[in-house]
């Protein structure tokens, strides 16, 4: 029997690629998905599809009043929010000097505002109980930056910041903060973020399957994992990068950069 079971997760961006993935692989563990995103149609085509309790909002992560209500709702039918699943965001590729200021703004408002909304919504009652986990979904690009993802890079390396902070802060308390950090993954995301292909193109061999990563995301779970790094030679040379900075900016400049 899943120790999930039971639980109640919370999970932004659910509407689609590893959101929707996840909310699908617990549902099959016995744990009731809330499924929370903007777009209410795919939220009820997701819905159709699942088995077992589950239920769905619309809900834009930018609105503090819609994030508190959504919240507050959930906690007064199900008792506790025992998991949140901090899944929404997006990224779009362009060189600073191109990208409008509005564009960085929005990103940070959805990527790590965003987060920051649900994580504050959540916690009182996290806290009450003595008991729950906060799972963010970040990125290696939180960890390393490359050309063309100045913005997007900021906005996980903020996310990657602001949860190992909390995990210090949450310590004695029962409460387990993971963060996910993936590679680039076959998913809707660099529709927006590539839209000439360019970019997918030249990586698709190192893409991962977003079954995957969702699978190790639902295992971070189980098995109150604080951190995973994806693919795991990918999270090596990170580690490698940051004993070695300089020298790995030079050796690696054209590889990492193909955006």
């Amino acid at each position: 029997m899943s120790s999930l079971k039971g639980k109640v997760v919370f999970i932004t961006g659910a509407s689609s690629g590893i959101g929707a993935l996840c909310a699908g692989m617990l549902a099959e563990r016995g744990a009731v998905p809330i499924l929370t995103a903007r777009s209410e149609d795919r939220l009820q085509r997701l819905s159709a599809g699942l088995q077992g309790r589950h239920e769905w909002f619309a809900l834009d992560v930018t609105d503090n009043e819609q994030v508190a209500h959504i919240v507050n709702l959930v906690q007064s039918r199900y008792g506790q929010i025992d998991i949140l699943l901090n899944n929404a965001g997006y990224g779009k590729f362009e060189r600073i000097t191109e990208m409008d200021i509005p564009v960085f703004e929005n990103m940070m408002d959805v990527n790590y505002m965003g987060a920051v909304r649900c994580i504050k919504a959540v916690l009182p009652g996290m806290l009450e109980h003595r008991s729950g986990q906060i799972v963010n979904v970040a990125s290696m690009a939180g960890k390393i930056g490359t050309a063309k993802s100045a913005s997007y890079t900021a906005t996980k390396h903020a996310l990657l910041g602001l949860s190992n902070a909390l995990r210090q802060e949450l310590r004695g308390t029962g409460i387990t903060v993971s963060t996910i950090n993936p590679g680039p993954i076959d998913t809707p995301f660099f529709d927006l973020a590539d839209p000439s292909g360019g970019y997918v193109g030249s990586i698709r061999w190192f893409m991962m399957k977003p079954e995957k990563v969702a699978k190790h995301i639902v295992l971070a779970m189980e098995k109150q994992k604080e951190e995973v790094n994806l693919p795991y030679l990918a999270a090596a040379g990170i580690r490698l990068y940051h004993l070695f900075p300089r020298l790995a900016d030079r050796l690696t400049y054209r590889m990492m950069n193909k955006k």
